[in-house]
Parts: C-alpha cells; structure tokens; sequence
C-alpha cells in the first residue's frame, strides 16, 4: 500500500509545477504527462513530483468544478535553516495569501502557514 497527496487544478498544474520546481531545492519530476490533444491538450494529465522526500501527484480536471483547495489540508515543510524557511515562503507566497506570518509561536522558533497563488496551502517550520 502507498498513499500519496493528490492536488487537483483547473488548468493551472503546469503553472504550479513551474513555481514548485523553482521552490523546492531537491524538486524532482517522477512522472509528467500531459494531455496531447482535444479541449485540454498541453495541460497535465498526470503528474508525480518528489519535495522533501514526499511524492506528490497533481492534474487538471477536466470538469471544471465550484471547490478549490482549502487551508483545512496542508503540506507541512520541515526546513533545514531560518534562510531556506524565508526563501520557501517567499516563493512560495508570491501572489498568494499568509495565514501565519513568519514568526514564532511558541510551538516553533520559526514558522509560517501560507497558501501559494494557487491556493495550495503550506506549513513551513523550523526543526
């Protein structure tokens, strides 16, 4: 058995794709399909990217639909150093909107909840 995060977008994947590859130092692209033709061609059927050592698979539906991702689900990052935390959340909140400032709360010397422009939504933490 294996479980995985699955992020479904509406025609973004391949944009999201491109902001997490520039994100993420260790980014790795495990699989990458993308629709050849008809209505969604040039968007990802299927994709597997690795952060962290977690695999995560992202797509474009093609329904589109009325929800979207919520803060309720989050990927929670656990940073090496207060520079690589900073320059995730820099990148990664680029356009999007900040739940937690970066600061500590206590629970953490350094920590911010943020979502991307995408409306993902990411922890990153300080060990």
């Amino acid at each position: 058995m294996k479980a995985n995060p699955f992020l479904m977008f509406q025609g973004e994947a391949k944009n999201a794709l491109a902001l997490y590859r520039q994100a993420f130092p260790d980014y790795e692209e495990v699989l990458l399909q993308e629709h050849a033709e008809g209505p969604q061609a040039g968007q990802i059927a299927m994709a597997r990217i690795r952060v962290g050592g977690l695999e995560i698979m992202l797509y474009d539906s093609p329904p589109v639909h009325a929800f979207t991702f919520t803060p309720s689900t989050s990927t929670f990052i656990e940073c090496d150093d207060e520079a690589q935390l900073r320059a995730l959340a820099e990148t990664l909140g680029e356009g999007g909107g900040v739940m937690m400032p970066i600061g500590n709360y206590g629970f953490s010397s350094l920590f911010t909840w943020l979502a991307d422009r995408f409306g993902v939504s990411w922890q990153l933490n300080l060990k």
